[in-house]
């Protein structure tokens, strides 16, 4: 199998219901990165990707017929070209929604304190700070002028690379049909899934990563 539809937005977009939805369609298995922290072996491989080693797409994603979120999407020039026959749907929220929503769950989960002798969670948690806290937002998450900066060029930039013909542009409150029309799929009967992740990030490996309260560093 080889990817069908990449998701370029950055996470707390709507990627969950995004990813839900592509399921649905007929595109799964979606890789999101709720993914990573099941997969124990898959961390260490896209820091390395991320640190310009050969990056081994189709042993990595191979399985998947799309992939959305973090770490994905940080590479959605590499897998749009890797993957030239792929579509590419850049989801989008309003950006201080968008602030607020990263702001009490990813960057909590970066911050976590971990069990000294759990491996798997520390290179996961030093993918997420690797790949997301320094090299998409500069380590300045405290800054939100910063953030919001960051999380407007990379929307642009996705737009300005890629044609309408390959790229939707989608905010998941559009439901279906957007993206079906799009994608060419019929456009199903049941309700567009409308899945919150933040409960899930903060509480799926609560036992494992300690994160910090609201507010605090």
């Amino acid at each position: 199998m080889s990817l069908q539809v990449i998701g370029a937005g950055l996470g707390r977009t709507g990627t969950m219901s995004l990813m839900t939805a592509l399921e649905r369609l007929g595109f799964g298995p979606c890789y999101h990165m709720m993914q990573v922290l099941a997969r124990v072996d898959d961390a260490p491989a896209w820091q390395q990707f991320a640190a310009g080693e050969r990056s081994d797409w189709d042993s990595l994603l191979g399985e998947f017929g799309a992939a959305v979120d973090w770490p994905a999407s940080y590479f959605w020039r590499e897998l749009a070209a890797h993957y030239p026959q792929a579509k590419v749907v850049l989801t989008v929220r309003d950006a201080d929604r968008w602030h607020a929503s990263i702001s009490s769950t990813l960057f909590r989960f970066m911050r976590a304190t971990i069990t000294p002798d759990d491996v798997a969670a520390r290179q996961q948690i030093a993918m997420a700070r690797d790949i997301v806290q320094q090299r998409t937002f500069d380590n300045e998450l405290d800054d939100r002028e910063h953030l919001i900066g960051v999380y407007q060029r990379h929307n642009r930039a996705v737009q300005a690379a890629l044609g309408p013909d390959r790229l939707l542009v989608y905010d998941v409150a559009q439901g279906w049909a957007p993206l079906c029309d799009f994608l060419a799929v019929p456009v199903p009967s049941e309700p567009f899934p409308r899945v919150n992740a933040r409960e899930q990030l903060l509480s799926t490996h609560a036992e494992r990563y300690h994160t910090p309260a609201p507010g605090s560093a």
